[in-house]
């Protein structure tokens, strides 16, 4: 079975901050991780499977969560255990991840990445923001269109499968990608600091819907980004 129909049939195989200077590393602990250490779980979507439709359908959110996010979770787990960790959260271990298998950064990433995705976007997203990280986007981009800009083509460029991020780094505001399930946060990133948006550009998020056409799938997902929780990620990373 080729590439395409695995995807078509949802069973395509789930492969899988040193924190900016002004924040405290258990601050971000405390921030990016609620699981108990060792006990990491498959976080309900804050929405239906239906709720992002028509940017992201129906079959593509259940896919992606039920099967994709909840392998990675399954994954992670069992190499967390077989590398023998104990008492760490998941960005307690991603921030050292260098030291352990490539399972627990592809499964670990895979895991982190995805409960941070869910949360940025809403039935009720889209738009621009405001307030605060309205004026920092400004004064690190110029101006929103140029952020938008930039971001996008971040995640257009990506080679092959990753993700494209908005972070706080040295106290401003930088748009970054990485490949596979790498995070910003992990101690193998090239550019790292704080995640405040990301977008996944793995095929499996879009294919269905929008077949080779990952364009067309960022720019819908410009109409579903929750703003409001991007801001609070921002204010987090700046108070």
């Amino acid at each position: 079975m080729d590439k395409r129909s695995f995807i078509k049939t949802g069973i395509v195989g789930i492969g899988g901050l040193i924190a900016a200077p002004l924040i405290a590393n258990a601050r971000i602990t405390r921030y990016l991780s609620s699981d108990k250490p060792g006990k990491f779980k498959l976080p309900d979507l804050p929405y239906s499977y239906d709720a992002l439709e028509p940017h992201i359908d129906t079959q593509t959110l259940t896919i992606h969560h039920s099967m994709h996010h909840a392998g990675y979770t399954k994954r992670f787990n069992a190499a967390v255990k077989e590398a023998g960790i104990t008492g760490k959260n998941v960005s307690e271990i991603l921030k050292e991840v260098s030291k352990y298998p490539v399972a627990v950064r592809n499964n670990g990433g895979g895991y982190l990445n995805h409960k941070m995705y869910w949360k940025v976007m809403s039935p009720k997203g889209g738009g621009k923001p405001t307030g605060e990280l309205l004026e920092a986007i400004n004064n690190s981009f110029d101006s929103f269109e140029n952020f938008k800009n930039e971001f996008t083509a971040a995640a257009k460029s990506k080679f092959g499968s990753g993700w494209a991020w908005l972070i706080v780094a040295d106290g401003v505001l930088k748009v970054t990608s990485t490949a596979n399930q790498d995070n910003p946060i992990m101690d193998v990133a090239e550019v790292k600091g704080f995640p405040i948006l990301c977008i996944d550009v793995w095929e499996h998020a879009y294919y269905l819907k929008y077949k080779n056409r990952r364009a067309d799938y960022i720019e819908a997902f410009w109409n579903v980004i929750n703003w409001e929780t991007v801001a609070f990620k921002f204010n987090k990373a700046t108070s």
